[in-house]
């Protein structure tokens, strides 16, 4: 007997060596993707263990500071859909399974769990897009575990922002610091509120900065970019639930929003992405100054650089500046396609090459992107471009995107 148990014992240590020798050469495919508004259904989480006093290192900051005064303004946030809370109400009254729910409705109940920052004594919260865009009733819950009703003030898709508010005065909550003071390299601390384990509080560095990793959706083919992405990269440890919360420096000061990290599991593996705090104080003001979404404009043409053309073996008079190569059909929500894009109806045509915009040189597609992503609907831009080798300059009036 006492041989078998042994021979059991060697066989269990055996696979795990085997295992993790295999897991060691399987080599993941990292995904970079926005933080997942914490479901419902998550599995309980057990309380992490910690066995070393990281005081008895006096290289190592102290976090007490920064904790004390962000947590109190990062908030606990559960948003559902209409769809989500019917099912709920037919669940209890006639035990109506999930599936079944979605059959008869033709609707995906929708809820989960996030964090958002306080960033006004009146109730003002910005937290992330992913969060609350879907939902008809949002919940928060304080610090101090006081719940209140939200209500959403306007969202931007683009930039995976959100404001919502809550009644009330006199609350506990942090202002915008500037982002372009971060450095890499410095202490930050992150809290939020991970697998629903509330007020919680992680520390790291800063990795790098300016990071467009394309994780926001939305089409990056046309030369207003639908998204806008310049993340604060940190090792601060940020999972599902984390969603919203706070980004701060050693200080307490409010430099991000955190929002994506980047994990081949959809758990935290290393890295976390954060909008930078003069990003989100941009889009709350603009939320805030036309009472709602957000909705950005578009130029609409397809774009590419001059390089690229001429490997493509098409003759350009220009060595810098952005072809254009067409105009591309959007759709709708309904399907419907459209041609009728700002460019276009401005009279921009295929195979010009734009060169500048409202007198800022463009020498390539980035550089044409990043002058036009903060456009707004109505905006009229003076585009120089060269056509049959003339130079021309155009006011083009945006439009909304489709």
């Amino acid at each position: 007997m006492k041989s078998l148990f042994q021979l059991v014992i060697a066989g269990i240590i055996g696979g795990a060596i085997a295992f993790g020798a295999f897991k060691a050469f399987d080599k993941d495919t990292v995904i970079y993707e926005q933080i997942p508004a914490q479901t419902y259904q998550t599995n309980q989480v057990g309380n992490a263990i910690n066995s070393t006093n990281i005081y008895s290192n006096p290289s190592v900051p102290d976090f007490v500071i920064a904790a004390n005064k962000a947590n109190p303004a990062v908030v606990h946030i559960s948003a559902q859909n209409e769809e989500a809370k019917n099912y709920q109400q037919r669940k209890r009254s006639y035990q109506d399974d999930f599936w079944g729910y979605r059959r008869n409705r033709g609707e995906r109940p929708q809820a989960g769990t996030g964090s958002g920052v306080v960033i006004s004594d009146d109730g003002y919260i910005v937290t992330n897009n992913h969060v609350v865009g879907f939902a008809d009733y949002i919940e928060v819950t304080m610090h101090d575990g006081t719940t209140l009703s939200a209500k959403k003030i306007g969202t931007d898709p683009s930039t995976d922002l959100a404001v919502i508010k809550i009644e009330g005065q006199s609350f506990p909550h942090l202002e915008m610091s500037n982002s372009d003071n971060v450095q890499v390299g410095q202490w930050v601390v992150a809290v939020g509120n991970p697998f629903n384990l509330t007020s919680t509080v992680t520390a790291g560095i800063v990795s790098a900065m300016g990071r467009d990793l394309d994780i926001i959706q939305g089409d990056k083919t046309i030369a207003v970019d639908k998204t806008i992405e310049e993340f604060i990269q940190t090792d601060a440890v940020v999972n599902p639930g984390n969603s919203g919360g706070a980004l701060v420096n050693s200080d307490g000061d409010l430099i991000g929003i955190n929002t994506a990290i980047s994990s081949p599991t959809g758990v935290y593996a290393g890295y976390s992405f954060a909008i930078p705090s003069n990003l989100v104080k941009r889009v709350v003001d603009e939320i805030m100054e036309v009472g709602g979404d957000i909705k950005r404009a578009m130029l609409g043409v397809s774009i590419a650089d001059i390089p690229d053309v001429r490997k493509q073996g098409i003759r350009v008079s220009q060595n810098k500046g952005v072809f254009i190569s067409g105009f591309p059909k959007l759709k709708d929500r309904y399907g419907r396609v459209f041609g009728y894009s700002s460019a276009e109806q401005s009279g921009i045509e295929v195979g010009d090459i734009i060169v500048s915009v409202n007198n800022k040189q463009i020498d390539d597609t980035e550089d044409l992107q990043k002058s036009l992503k903060f456009a707004k609907i109505g905006d009229t831009l003076d585009v120089t471009l060269f056509r049959n080798g003339k130079k021309k300059t155009i006011p083009v009036k945006l439009r909304q995107g489709i």
